[in-house]
């Protein structure tokens, strides 16, 4: 067993993406219609000549979401903590099965076909983290609101080994060669051999005094380097190797300062940073709960960019879509930063520059990381459940409304998601976006898709 890292230090409660109650599951286009006026109260950036653009199944009607199956999943009278899941699921493509944590303290393994248990592991804690899935191994691993780092069979959840870091692991471990980078919310940044768990290095901020949102960041593993964002306001990289620091500390919360001219109440850079090239070289984006985005030169952590108007910063998601060429014509390649918000909204912005192409208003509670699917955008609504919105303008398509709504991101694969409901409801959904052929009929989407 590897030594202990740290003192425990107890994560603030969240006060964004607020807490739920209820379990009356309903769907309806008036509700669908709800939600859209809810959002209606958006900027006009990006929409004109958006509809050229759009998917060709932006105007029709709603259900194109199509409920696959829903399976209680969480034990009602096991669970601890807040009113709502945070545990992501993972997907093993190959293996049909998806991996989720919950708040009654275990990790599940499932078949993504049926939502049957597979296995589940139990800790001693609550599990609210993203899960990582090796598939060179087969083995998951996940953390634990006990404190501990899992390594585990995916076959069997059959334990491999668990390490003790003396404070909640939330966020998603990222894996390189032999080594497993995982972050706590002892704002430690932890690198272990993933045979043995062993720790090779640590790095280690004093967490802020004061309030936080969620603390700290996950790691991101880009160009040999280790990215991550702390709970005093600094942004920061490692030598993925070494873990030495390859730039000093970025104070994002100075710049908060500046903009809101008061010391922020909430100083922590809690959403993991995205990795991008743009015309000015290699950037790393961060975000800062009340500082806003910031594009950082991923060598040197100079500033390239700032958007200092994203408040209440939750989530990134990097959206790209190739060029293609449809019925004669051509539409250019596109690429939008997706910034989910507890307080602004869902925006899109620009990552050349940070520009807004469009922000949309959203419903009380914000909304989870926005992930690409068929060619739209999928997200759940932390009060009212899932819904597809469209990358052009954050417009919505379709939905499916649940009274506990969903504060987890889902995840996507082809055509197929998995939602872990605030109830502890799992569901597997298929998203069937028809697409034009050659003589304008529609025909089956072309993505990947599980059996």
């Amino acid at each position: 067993m590897a030594p202990a890292i740290g003192p425990r230090r107890d994560a603030e409660p969240t006060p964004a993406r607020a807490e739920l109650r209820g379990a009356r599951p309903a769907t309806g286009t008036a509700l669908l219609a709800g939600l859209l006026a809810a959002m209606s109260a958006a900027c006009d950036g990006g929409k004109g000549g958006a509809a050229p653009e759009a998917p060709p199944w932006r105007h029709r009607a709603a259900w194109v979401i199509d409920v696959d199956y829903s399976r209680p999943l969480v034990a009602q009278t096991r669970r601890e903590g807040e009113p709502y899941e945070r545990g992501q699921p993972e997907i093993d493509p190959k293996g049909m099965r998806v991996f989720v944590g919950s708040s009654d303290r275990g990790l599940y393994a499932l078949s993504a076909g049926s939502g049957e248990i597979l296995w589940r592991f139990e800790t001693l804690g609550v599990v609210q983290g993203a899960p990582l899935y090796d598939p060179g191994e087969d083995v998951v691993y996940f953390g634990s609101n006990d404190g501990a780092l899992y390594k585990l069979r995916a076959d069997s959840g059959r334990l491999l080994w668990r390490l003790m870091t003396n404070a909640e692991v939330a966020r998603r471990p990222v894996l390189n060669g032999d080594v497993l980078y995982a972050a706590n919310a002892n704002d430690t940044l932890i690198a272990v051999h993933r045979d043995t768990g062993k720790i090779l290095w640590t790095q280690h901020r004093t967490p802020a005094m004061g309030m936080e949102v969620a603390g700290y960041s996950g790691p991101l593993l880009s160009g040999g380097r280790i990215y991550m964002g702390f709970s005093d306001g600094t942004a920061t990289a490692f030598d993925a190797a070494s873990g030495d620091e390859v730039w000093q500390p970025v104070d994002l919360a100075a710049e908060a300062e500046q903009s809101l001219g008061d010391i922020p109440t909430y100083l922590d850079v809690d959403t993991t940073p995205v990795a991008t090239r743009i015309a000015a070289g290699d950037v790393v984006i961060f975000g800062s709960y009340e500082g806003g985005v910031f594009a950082l030169e991923a060598e040197t952590g100079l500033q390239v960019w700032a958007h200092t108007g994203v408040l209440g910063v939750s989530d990134f998601e990097l959206w790209e879509q190739p060029a293609t060429v449809r019925e004669d014509a051509r539409y250019d390649a596109r690429r939008l930063l997706l910034v989910a918000t507890g307080t602004t909204g869902l925006w899109a912005l620009d990552p050349e520059n940070g520009r807004e192409v469009w922000r949309r208003d959203l419903p009380t509670g914000g909304v989870s990381r926005p992930l690409p699917i068929a060619g739209a955008v999928l997200v759940n609504a932390t009060r009212m459940g899932t819904f597809l919105l469209s990358p052009i303008d954050g417009s919505l398509i379709d939905g499916i409304h649940f009274a506990d709504g969903a504060y987890s991101t889902p995840a996507v694969y082809g055509t197929r998601a998995f939602v872990l409901s605030n109830n502890g409801t799992f569901m597997g959904l298929t998203v069937r976006p028809p697409r034009p052929s050659a003589l304008g009929q529609a025909q089956a989407p072309g993505q990947a898709a599980l059996p």
